[in-house]
C-alpha cells in the first residue's frame, strides 16, 4: 500500500503501567477511508492503543511513533488529537444528560462570539448534523430523553462538528439492540464513502466481517496480524484463533445436563413502571427453573427481560409489584435483597461497572461484599479468612489478577466478571439470576465463563440466563422462555429452539397470546 493511501501509521508502540508491559512495539496502519477493525481479548491492549493514539496517554509517556498523513504527531493532550481531525468516542457516553442534543454536540467547541454563544446558529447547525446521521429528534430536546442508540448518533454527531477525519468507535453497539445496531452500522458504512476513516474496537465478530475493510488483531499487547476482510481466508475462525491463540472449534464448551427436581418457581409476576404507575412492564409471568438447569430469557430491548429480574430479587426495580416466589415448592419473600441472599437467590447485573463492584475496591473486599457476615466475629473482619477466601477463588475462578490486593478497576472486563461471579458464589446461592453475563467479554473470556456456568449447573445449582445473543442462549440453555412486551410468548426446549422461531416468538406481542 502507499504512503499516500495510509492516513495514520503507527509504528512500534509500547506503553508500560508501573512496570507491567501493556504494549509492546505495537504497529498499525490505516488506509484514507477505510473501515478498519481492532480485535483482540480484554487486556490485550485495544483501548490504552487508542488512548495514546487520542492523547489521552501523552507524547513523551510511551516510545514509539505515530505519523498522521505522513507526518510525524506528538499529541500533548486529546485537544491536541482532535485539532488534528481524530476523535474517539468511548464506550461510555461522555455526554450530559441534563442538557440538550446542541448543547452537548457543541460541549467545548461552542458556537460563540466575543464569548457569547450564538444560539441560532448552534441550533442550525446541530438540526444539519443530526440530519446527517439519520436523528430527526429536536435540539433542544433533553439527552436523558433518547435512548442509548440515538444517544450514540449524538456523540457521532458531535464528532463530526469538529471535522473529524479519523473517527475512533469503542464498542459503539455494546448496548444496543439489532435495530440501533444496523442504523449505526449503515452510517459507519456512509461516513466511509464520504471519506472519513474509522477505526472500529469491536468484540461483535458478525458486526466486523459485515463493514471492515480490514482488521488487526492484538493479543498481550503485541500485533499478531491484519486480515484483509475481502480475502477468502478471512472467516471469524480465523479471527478468534488469532485473538486467544488457540482454535476454538466449539465456541461454547461440552456439557451433559443432570436435570432434576423443580427448585425454583415464579408465578404470576407483575410489575409496573416506577414513574408511569399505570404501566405494567413486568406482566403475569410465570415460569421456572430445576436443579442442574439452565434456563435462558430472549427478547428485545426493553421487552422487561432486566426488570423482571430486578423486581423479583429484592424489588430493586418497578412499583406495585406482585406474585409468587417458590423454592423446593415451599414459598419464600423476596422482598428486600437480604431476604432473597437469605434464602438462596443471587442476582448478577447487566452492568457490572455501575452496580456489580465497587471499581475503587479491590479483588478481596469485592468478593467479600455480599457475605461479610461470614467474615465477621463481634463485629469484626477476619482480613486473613478474607483474603485467603478471595485466594480460593481468584485460583478457582481462574481470575488474572497480580493478585488480590490489585484494585478491581484495573482488570480486564472478562475478569471483573468473574469477580461479579465470586462475590455472589460466596453467598452460597442455590439459584444465580445471570443478566447478560458476557455482556462486553472477548470470545475467550466468554468461553472461560461459560464454562463456569455450566460447573454451576452440574453442582445442582438453577441457573436463569438473560441475553441478547440469541447463539449464546441457543448454545448454553436447556430450555428458553421468550418475553416481549412485558409478557412471555413461548417457551421452548433446546432440542426445538433455532433464531427464526425465537425471534418469532420475541415479536409477536403479548396480544397476540391472548
Amino acid at each position: 500500500m502507499s504512503d499516500q493511501n495510509i492516513i495514520l501509521r503507527m509504528q512500534d508502540i509500547t506503553k508500560d503501567f508501573n512496570g507491567v508491559r501493556a504494549l509492546d512495539t505495537v504497529n498499525l496502519e490505516v488506509a484514507r477511508g477505510e473501515v478498519h477493525a481492532i480485535c483482540g481479548e480484554n487486556g490485550a491492549g485495544k483501548s490504552t492503543l487508542m488512548k495514546v493514539l487520542s492523547g489521552v496517554y501523552p507524547h513523551g509517556t510511551y516510545t514509539g511513533t505515530i505519523e498522521l498523513n505522513g507526518t510525524e504527531a506528538t499529541f500533548s493532550d486529546i485537544n491536541a488529537s482532535e485539532a488534528a481531525g481524530i476523535v474517539i468516542i468511548h464506550q461510555e457516553l461522555a455526554l450530559n444528560p441534563l442538557a440538550s442534543i446542541a448543547e452537548n454536540i457543541f460541549l467545548g467547541n461552542e458556537r460563540a462570539s466575543r464569548g457569547i454563544i450564538n444560539w441560532d446558529r448552534t441550533t442550525l447547525e446541530a438540526t444539519a448534523l443530526l440530519e446527517k446521521v439519520g436523528l430527526s429528534e429536536n435540539p433542544a430536546t433533553r439527552i436523558y430523553e433518547i435512548g442509548v442508540g440515538k444517544q450514540q448518533l449524538v456523540e457521532i454527531a458531535k464528532a463530526m462538528a469538529k471535522d473529524v477525519s479519523l473517527l475512533i468507535l469503542d464498542e459503539p453497539t455494546a448496548a444496543l439492540n439489532d435495530e440501533d445496531s444496523n442504523h449505526l452500522l449503515d452510517l459507519i458504512s456512509g461516513m466511509r464513502d464520504h471519506g472519513i476513516t474509522c477505526i472500529l474496537i469491536s468484540h461483535k465478530l458478525r458486526e466486523i466481517r459485515r463493514i471492515a475493510d480490514r482488521v488487526t488483531v492484538l493479543r498481550d499487547g503485541k500485533t499478531i496480524e491484519t486480515i484483509d476482510m475481502a480475502d477468502p481466508t478471512a472467516t471469524e475462525a480465523r479471527i478468534i484463533k488469532a485473538m486467544v491463540g488457540r482454535e476454538l472449534n466449539n465456541l461454547f464448551p461440552p456439557r451433559e445436563p443432570q436435570i432434576g427436581r423443580e427448585l425454583f418457581r415464579v408465578e404470576d409476576w407483575m410489575a409496573y413502571h416506577p414513574v408511569d404507575t399505570a404501566r405494567a412492564v413486568v406482566d403475569h409471568v410465570s415460569f421456572n427453573v430445576r436443579a442442574g438447569e439452565i434456563v435462558g430469557f430472549a427478547g428485545l430491548m426493553g421487552a422487561g427481560r432486566t426488570e423482571l429480574a430486578m423486581s423479583i430479587f429484592g424489588r430493586l426495580w418497578g412499583t406495585n409489584i406482585s406474585g409468587r416466589v417458590f423454592k423446593d415448592g415451599q414459598e419464600i419473600r423476596t422482598t428486600t435483597v437480604d431476604e432473597a441472599v437469605a434464602h438462596g437467590v443471587a442476582y448478577v447485573t447487566e452492568d457490572r461497572k455501575r452496580y456489580g463492584l465497587n471499581l475503587i475496591g479491590t479483588v478481596t473486599t469485592n468478593v467479600s461484599a455480599v457475605a461479610l457476615a461470614q467474615f465477621a466475629r463481634w463485629g469484626v473482619i477476619d482480613r486473613n479468612r478474607e483474603y485467603l477466601t478471595a485466594e480460593d477463588y481468584r485460583r478457582d475462578m481462574n481470575i488474572k489478577t497480580p493478585s488480590v490486593s490489585e484494585v478491581v478497576g484495573r482488570l480486564s472486563g472478562g475478569n471483573q466478571q468473574k469477580v461479579v461471579l465470586s462475590k455472589w458464589l460466596v453467598s452460597g446461592p442455590d439459584v444465580l439470576i445471570l443478566d447478560e453475563p458476557t455482556r462486553g467479554i472477548d470470545v475467550g473470556a466468554k468461553y472461560e465463563i461459560y464454562g463456569l456456568i455450566n460447573a454451576l449447573a452440574d453442582q445442582g445449582k438453577a441457573v436463569v440466563m438473560i441475553s441478547s445473543e440469541l447463539p449464546e442462549l441457543l448454545g448454553m440453555c436447556d430450555r428458553i422462555y421468550t418475553i416481549s412486551e412485558g409478557a412471555v410468548t413461548g417457551e421452548v426446549p433446546r432440542s426445538e429452539a433455532t433464531q427464526e422461531n425465537l425471534m418469532y416468538l420475541m415479536t409477536m406481542g403479548k396480544e397476540a397470546q391472548r
